[in-house]
């Protein structure tokens, strides 16, 4: 894991006021969880299941799925770093620029990695950015035309939900049976990590392409992060057609979606084949108490932190065209709350701790994105007068900072 993460707050000795270093967006009202939180804080001094069996069968139920199919994670970052272990040593293409920790992990369990560059339309911008530095491997996402067939996948035990039938990382490695995740040796396994929509870019991959090619390439392991796909309006897949592909797995983030990154939650979803796969390189307990009980209780809960997504939409639609009309600053178009930025004639690094040091004021310095350089920044919508006070400071930081 490399420093350098949005909400990085703790690097700064003035308060932040407004965090748009962070994907997360906070104008949301937790109250009714905090206060459910409060009611349950005795379950510190417990611990929580060894698995989050309860949790994963609720999660199930509302995508329509089997719980087999559901793993929940400390976070989709650990989530990411499970899929990487379960995997190790297989061929991945990451597809840059997007979030670091799918390289970060797929390296410390020695993958071999591929440079993959986004797809044309969706991370360039009518010409108005630099070409990304990342060189793209042939075709979108089959990898030097590898296809050999994996064959089907048979049928496997179905894991139980319940904590009486809780089963050792040994025995759920026995019962994993041959089939496609078996067939090829890891070393010789493809593997396509992605980002839907994509941090740091915000665009999205059309539902109907993403099918294609996985149906396509049965062969290749597709994992796709849809830890923003609360935050779009664009098609995607759900959980339930996901798991249908028994080469796919899909992330998904609590955490994200209800402004919680404190807490950590996220899980999988996939082929019960897959899924038990992953849980296999879970650690016992690797959910704590306080999070299973959020989980639960947005479960049962789930109208908690109303998200208003189309006036979030319009709001960074605006929030755009405000910064576009500064000179020296572009906007990239974004099909989520988040978006890429770049400013021309001076670093990233420097506005952000200006920013910061004057105003109090957090934006993602994203320079350390593979395939950007040091002029690109990431931000998050916010509130309107929030993002009325990050265009006004950008302002300011442009009329008073010779260029460099």
């Amino acid at each position: 894991m490399i420093k350098g993460h949005g909400d990085d707050r703790y690097s700064f000795e003035h308060p932040i006021r407004v965090d748009f270093s962070s994907n997360v967006y906070s104008n949301v009202d937790l109250k009714e969880l905090k206060e459910h939180l409060r009611q349950r804080i005795d379950a510190i001094g417990h611990y929580p299941e060894p698995e989050p069996y309860t949790l994963e069968a609720q999660l199930a139920r509302i995508h329509g799925v089997d719980p087999a199919a559901v793993c929940v994670t400390n976070g989709a970052t650990e989530a990411i770093y499970l899929i990487a272990h379960a995997f190790a040593g297989s061929r991945s293409a990451v597809l840059q620029p997007t979030f670091s920790e799918y390289t970060d992990a797929c390296r410390l369990y020695g993958h071999t990695i591929v440079p993959h560059a986004q797809p044309e339309p969706f991370w360039a911008s009518e010409g108005a950015w630099p070409k990304r530095t990342v060189a793209a491997a042939p075709g979108f996402p089959t990898l030097e035309n590898e296809r050999s067939g994996a064959g089907d996948i048979p049928s496997n035990e179905r894991f139980s939900a319940r904590a009486t039938e809780y089963q050792s990382d040994a025995e759920r490695r026995s019962r994993v049976k041959p089939g496609m995740t078996e067939e090829r040796s890891d070393a010789e396994r493809t593997m396509i990590w992605l980002c839907n929509p994509n941090n740091p870019t915000g665009s999205v991959i059309p539902k109907k392409i993403l099918e294609n090619q996985i149906v396509d390439n049965p062969d290749i392991v597709f994992v796709i992060d849809q830890s923003y796909g609360a935050f779009t309006q664009e098609p995607l897949l759900s959980a339930a057609e996901a798991a249908a592909y028994p080469n796919l797995l899909q992330l998904h983030s609590m955490t994200k979606r209800y402004a919680m990154p404190g807490l950590r939650l996220g899980y999988v979803t996939g082929t019960p084949e897959l899924i038990d796969r992953i849980r296999a390189a879970r650690m016992p307990w690797s959910v704590n108490a306080l999070a299973i009980e959020a989980g639960l209780f947005l479960c049962r809960h789930p109208e908690t932190a109303a998200l208003d997504l189309a006036a979030l939409l319009a709001e960074a639609r605006r929030l755009a065209a405000a910064l576009n009309a500064i000179p020296g600053i572009t906007a990239e178009t974004t099909q989520t709350h988040f978006m890429l930025c770049r400013i021309e004639k001076h670093s990233a690094a420097k506005l952000k701790h200006w920013l910061a040091e004057k105003h109090g004021i957090l934006i993602r310095d994203a320079s350390n994105f593979e395939g950007l350089d040091s002029h690109c920044f990431r931000i998050a919508t916010q509130a309107p007068a929030e993002n009325d006070s990050l265009v006004k400071a950008i302002h300011e930081f442009l009329n008073e900072t010779p260029d460099e």
